[in-house]
């Protein structure tokens, strides 16, 4: 606090620049990116398959799409007028001015090229699967708000993080760290224990609640979104049918976990995610009666603190 009552005035610039970039990075969706990774450990621990460094290369090559992602969706939402004054949403950088578009460019542009180098070392551990996997994640992280066709522009943009974000990357997660354990590096095909139906199970919950990541921040947007011709599924769905999604993947990410329980997969540990339920029945209340920026903004961040918790309980569930 001293150092910044100090501060002088040609410092304050380059302070307000480094809170733009964090801005810019929106650290309130990582936890769409670690929470995948962390049930993906607890899979592998439970298995006999942990194994850190693949772990800890998918966790920040994860991070590394989240961000790149980001930016993407910064840049091109700005130059391409989806973006107005009458939006409610956390403060783009691009759009305000307060980091010219170039750079913010730029910066997309690096952060996956970061997650390309991170992913070779990926590669090298699970061989052509995670090379066409990453390749994937990398494109479609661009597509969503870029290129001709952009993802969230069209209605696909929840379909994008429930597979990428949620079953791709669990069961990648998984993949890599049963893949360094049994098979020898630059595997050409899928190796035998490396993919199972417990981790695609278990990657459905987290594709779920991150997807609702999205639901809440496009129910939000839904009037200027639709101002600017964004058909973001919101859009398309409406606040009724938008809210019909929200509450089914909710359902279906607490189902998941009753599942293991019921069937004898994992012990009664694996319920602990129940604990999040009142902190899901708030959010869902948020989400059933409001649309404005001034209640769905915490909803945002509360669904992805929903995410983190549910992901931590899960993962240590499974291996108790």
């Amino acid at each position: 606090m001293a150092l910044l009552m100090t501060a002088t005035a040609t410092e304050e610039p380059e302070m307000s620049r480094a809170k733009a970039w964090l801005i810019a990075s929106r650290p309130q969706t990582l936890p769409a990116a670690a929470a995948p990774v962390i049930v993906g450990v607890g899979l592998a621990y439970d298995a006999g398959l942990f194994s850190v460094w693949p772990a800890l290369a998918a966790l920040v090559g994860a991070m590394l799409i989240q961000i790149g992602t980001n930016f993407a969706n910064d840049y091109y939402d700005a130059v391409k007028g989806v973006d107005s004054e009458d939006r409610q949403g956390f403060t783009r950088v691009t759009n305000s001015g307060l980091i010219p578009a170039e750079q913010v460019k730029r910066a997309m542009v690096l952060t996956f090229a970061a997650a390309l180098v991170v992913g070779t070392y990926l590669v090298y551990v699970g061989g052509l699967p995670i090379l066409v996997i990453g390749l994937a994640s990398l494109l479609s992280g661009y597509a969503y708000a870029g290129g001709p066709f952009p993802l969230g522009s069209h209605g696909l943009g929840d379909l994008f993080v429930f597979v990428f974000f949620g079953v791709i990357a669990v069961v990648g997660t998984f993949y890599v760290q049963a893949a360094d354990l049994l098979a020898a590096p630059l595997a050409m095909t899928i190796p035998e224990g490396t993919i199972t139906t417990t981790a695609v199970l278990a990657s459905l919950p987290i594709a779920g609640i991150s997807t609702n990541i999205l639901v809440v921040n496009n129910v939000r947007d839904l009037e200027t979104d639709r101002k600017a011709g964004k058909r973001s599924l919101a859009v398309i769905l409406g606040y009724r049918w938008s809210r019909v999604e929200f509450v089914a993947l909710l359902s279906l990410a607490y189902a998941v976990p009753a599942y293991f329980a019921v069937s004898g997969e994992f012990g009664p540990a694996i319920l602990l995610p129940l604990a999040t339920l009142p902190y899901a029945w708030l959010i869902t209340h948020t989400m059933l009666t409001r649309t404005d920026g001034e209640a769905l903004n915490p909803a945002l961040e509360q669904t992805g603190k929903l995410l983190a918790g549910f992901a931590v309980l899960f993962a240590l569930g499974m291996v108790i």
